[in-house]
């Protein structure tokens, strides 16, 4: 039996996440599909995390066992023809026995993406995020600072989650401008349900001036997720890089 690690890349526009759900299209149901299909045997994908309908991802890493003998240095092309253009696998290698792509990670980095603008613009639909507010990317950039370190993050986790550890660690976090578009760089040892997203639109409250950057801090104590940010829409956010 050998372990499988496979890096994915896919457009989450047209996708019901990653999670395997019956009668809808996910990533992990397209590709468990294909690769059964080609070694002629049932195979189960375990990825790094689940991402949500929407969520692209530039580096999702998932593995697979097989009993198959199937070139791997051909596995990647295989797959990929006859699929569609929203997903690919980008490398395929054998690892370890005791690698596990979801229980081995160490560190995620996140990119999130917004654009400032009234008018929408039709080719960043369903990739990056509208927002009509002038923003104050000094002040935002001051904020990011807060989130580093080990915290609680309650306040920044949506209703729902099952975990009943809500203490991270966020190793980096950087904003930049990339010609008209904000990316919101963040990487950290593991993130709650939507916390990604809630985070960016705190920092945006921050940029339009209704939360000083100092605040933050305040937030992160008070537990309380009345008063961080709104949760922003999914198709902003990419999962680009699995640590191990």
């Amino acid at each position: 039996m050998k372990k499988i690690c496979l890096i994915i890349q896919y457009n989450g526009k047209n996708f019901c996440g990653w999670q395997k759900q019956i009668g809808k299209r996910t990533v992990q149901g397209v590709l468990e599909h294909k690769i059964s299909k080609l070694l002629k045997e049932e195979i189960s994908l375990f990825a790094s995390g689940r991402t949500d309908a929407g969520v692209h991802s530039t580096g999702q890493t998932a593995h697979f066992e097989t009993n198959s003998d199937f070139d791997l240095s051909k596995l990647s092309f295989a797959v990929n023809f006859g699929l569609e253009n929203d997903v690919s696998i980008l490398k395929a290698k054998e690892v370890s026995q005791n690698f596990h792509a979801r229980y081995s990670v160490k560190k995620k980095t996140y990119i999130y993406k917004i654009y400032v603008s009234k008018i929408k613009k039709p080719l960043k639909d369903g990739l990056v995020t509208q927002v009509i507010y002038d923003l104050d990317i000094s002040k935002m950039k001051q904020a990011t600072k807060y989130f580093v370190g080990e915290h609680n993050f309650f306040a920044f986790c949506s209703s729902g989650s099952s975990v009943k550890d809500f203490v991270r660690v966020i190793y980096d976090f950087k904003i930049k401008k990339v010609d008209d578009e904000i990316h919101l760089k963040i990487s950290g040892n593991g993130f709650l349900y939507n916390m990604v997203r809630i985070i960016v639109g705190t920092l945006i409250d921050v940029g339009r001036g209704k939360i000083k950057p100092e605040e933050i801090v305040n937030i992160i104590k008070s537990k309380d997720r009345k008063k961080a940010g709104e949760t922003m829409p999914a198709h902003g956010l990419y999962l680009c890089k699995v640590g191990y």
